[in-house]
């Protein structure tokens, strides 16, 4: 009986054998020696991405969104595109981490840190869209929900005041289940820091933790609490953004299946981006050991299967549209398929659906190269899948004397390439300042781990509160 057991139990969450101390070394290698050349070649190519972006940005300003490449009818262009891309991308993170969490994931260890950090940098990029593409940034303060200087309330039945109660929300508890895991983290750090400015940040930002017995109850308390909260939001976050589309009356966006799709979608290509960047990073800082195969294994299998259910929402809505009758519901569909735009439709049903079937096979989705080159169609699948949504509803109003074509200028295509700069910035510096993988999450799973955590006396009684371990 004892062989099945082997023969089923998950491998084990780490190469090798490592005390606590020397995994500690491995998380801290990366913030405790100077960065290489590829770091700063890598934080050069980023940093001029985001600085052509934000001086486009600021030539937008200046000129105005006429620079762009939204027209009549396409009024939603690249800002819109590019805003539920990012916004996707930041859901997924904090989802990733929590629903693991609440499941007992073990091979969470290695991603759930860098996907929530993730989370707050995609947010963050995301955030800059809603302000430069309503043309008045100046006066983007009157998106919040109290009362302007012209003593007028914003629209509390318009889905995109909805998304600045739902995304600032999110944002909020984002962050605080991202820094509440990282405390422990800290305190290590702290023990560890070689200048009195780094032991004077990790202090105070580690809050006098000790690894007192309270202080891990009420740590683990707080985190399962925060996780708790942070999967249903997630959830629903997301589902408002899609009704920025849905409450509408357009064809190919006033449909029901959006708020799932869309869910579905978020952590189909977060998955994605957490998996570009980790293949990179544990290449790159030699985390082999704790960023194993059977960690990636497992996020090109949720992989497979949330591309599976996006896959199925393109049918879904293919069919829906055929069996509605609808004249005008048909006609969307079918130009998409076969219209101007059917190019963009090819990519994004090949990126999204075709390429991630490769994961049936085990050889495939244990293969770095296979497994990194999927991630990044997945990632430009995702991104044309908001253009087609926004672009091919859009060209062909009911009127022909209202049709279009939507052609982005080198501003727009600036400006994207801007948040990627943005975008992968961040995570740089992240890299450098703070453990991408959880010191605590790592040691947890050791041999012996919680009994170190939480001793018990001889005599099976409780503790002894306040027992330093």
């Amino acid at each position: 009986m004892s062989s099945v057991v082997d023969a089923f139990a998950p491998p084990p969450a780490m190469i090798g054998t490592r005390t606590q101390a020397e995994i500690d070394a491995d998380i801290a290698a990366p913030m405790s020696r100077f960065p290489g050349p590829r770091w700063w070649v890598l934080f050069a190519i980023t940093s001029t991405m985001l600085a052509i972006g934000g001086l486009l940005i600021g030539y937008t300003f200046y000129e105005g969104i006429g620079v762009w490449g939204n027209n009549s009818p396409v009024y939603w262009g690249f800002g819109i595109i590019n805003f539920v891309f990012w916004i996707g991308i930041g859901h997924a993170g904090t989802l990733i981490s929590a629903i693991l969490f609440l499941f007992r994931q073990q091979w969470r260890n290695a991603i759930a840190r860098f996907a929530e950090a993730m989370t707050l940098f995609a947010v963050l990029t995301a955030a800059t869209f809603p302000l430069i593409h309503t043309g008045r940034p100046w006066i983007a303060w009157w998106l919040f929900p109290y009362p302007n200087d012209m003593r007028l309330w914003i629209n509390f039945r318009s889905p995109l005041a909805w998304d600045i109660f739902a995304i600032s929300t999110y944002g909020l508890v984002s962050l605080m289940f991202w820094y509440v895991g990282l405390i422990p983290d800290l305190a290590a750090l702290r023990e560890r820091a070689a200048t009195k400015v780094h032991r004077f940040f990790y202090t105070v930002f580690s809050w006098g933790w000790t690894g007192l017995n309270r202080h891990w109850r009420h740590y683990e308390r707080a985190y399962l609490i925060l996780a708790g909260l942070s999967t249903p939001l997630v959830v629903s976050v997301h589902t408002i953004v899609s009704f920025d589309f849905a409450t509408s009356v357009i064809p190919g966006w006033h449909t029901t299946i959006f708020p799932p799709y869309f869910v579905a979608g978020a952590v189909f290509s977060g998955f994605a981006m957490v998996l570009t960047v980790l293949v990179v990073l544990r290449k790159a800082f030699h985390m082999e050991h704790l960023i194993t195969l059977w960690h990636l294994e497992n996020m090109n299998k949720v992989m497979l299967a949330t591309g599976s259910i996006v896959g199925f929402a393109y049918l879904v809505e293919l069919f829906t549209a055929w069996y509605s009758g609808e004249e005008f519901e048909r006609f969307i569909f079918w130009n998409r398929i076969t219209g101007p735009y059917w190019w963009a439709f090819g990519i994004m049903f090949t990126c999204n659906v075709v390429v991630p079937q490769v994961h049936w096979f085990k050889r495939m989705r244990t293969s770095i190269p296979v497994m990194f080159v999927v991630s990044i169609l997945v990632n430009i699948g995702m991104w044309f899948e908001r253009f087609v949504i926004i672009v091919t509803s859009l060209h062909r109003d009911f009127l022909p004397s209202s049709w279009g074509m939507f052609k982005p200028t080198v501003v727009d295509i600036g400006i994207l390439m801007g948040s990627f700069g943005l975008f992968f910035t961040l995570v740089l510096l992240f890299v450098r300042v703070l453990p991408v993988i959880s010191m605590t999450e790592v040691k947890a799973h050791m041999p012996g781990a919680q009994l170190s955590r939480h001793p018990e006396r001889v005599d099976g009684r409780q503790p002894v509160e306040d027992v330093d371990v």
